[in-house]
């Protein structure tokens, strides 16, 4: 299934990450947490599939995706950040493993938020946020993606762990200094029966999941796309 939706929004969400609001298909349906492929649709560019998740809740009259730049690939997303409204995007249909089962730790690693955001945003309009803890992990300070609205829905359940900037302008007691390594994992988690959900670069979540064995967190309480 291929589907041409027309951007009706852009807005600017960090200084690399934009929001896109579409058009929704009659019909179309995804749960929080799915992702679909996506292409522009432009000569030489419809077959140009990359994934992007669904950040808006599924009751909404419209698709939302939320896209960082790699303005150093020259790729996609850097095509995708130069479209304007009424440009046009071809979705697919929506698949994805990540799916929220009870109460726990969503750890995310940059763009690797937007699974988790539409997931957050249905617990937190359902009042059934309470018992679940964010660790966000950015380079610096200006990186967290929908910063403001994470401390809205957590409050100090809301942690950003920033690994490039040892000084930032400290306005929450939210930030730490560091990665989310094995040291971090024993210092913060306090309850590791709880589900674990984990999405970021590839070399983070192997280290996550790998961390996360040392104590001894059952594999079918982890969740993250395979």
């Amino acid at each position: 299934m291929r589907i041409i939706v027309r951007i009706l929004n852009i807005q600017q969400v960090t200084h690399d990450v934009k929001c896109f609001k579409l058009e929704k298909p009659d019909g179309y349906h995804f749960s929080p947490g799915q992702a679909t492929d996506v292409s522009i649709n432009k000569p030489g560019l419809e077959e140009e599939l990359r994934p992007f998740t669904f950040t808006a809740l599924n009751q909404e009259h419209y698709l939302e995706f939320t896209i960082k730049r790699y303005e150093d690939r020259h790729g996609i997303t850097d095509q995708i950040h130069q479209l304007q409204a009424g440009d046009e995007l071809i979705i697919g249909e929506a698949w994805g493993a990540i799916e929220y089962k009870e109460p726990g730790y969503f750890i995310a690693g940059g763009a690797g938020i937007t699974p988790f955001m539409a997931i957050l945003r249905e617990l937190h309009k359902e009042n059934k946020i309470a018992g679940n803890t964010l660790f966000f992990s950015n380079k610096t300070a200006e990186d967290i993606i929908y910063e403001q609205e994470l401390l809205e829905i957590l409050g100090d359940q809301a942690v950003f762990i920033l690994t490039k900037e040892n000084n930032p302008p400290y306005v929450y007691p939210q930030y730490v200094y560091g990665y989310i390594d094995e040291e971090f994992i024993r210092q913060n988690i306090t309850d590791f029966q709880k589900h674990f959900y984990v999405c970021g670069p590839d070399p983070m979540i192997a280290d996550i999941v790998k961390n996360l064995e040392k104590f001894n967190v059952k594999a079918d309480s982890v969740v993250f796309e395979k």
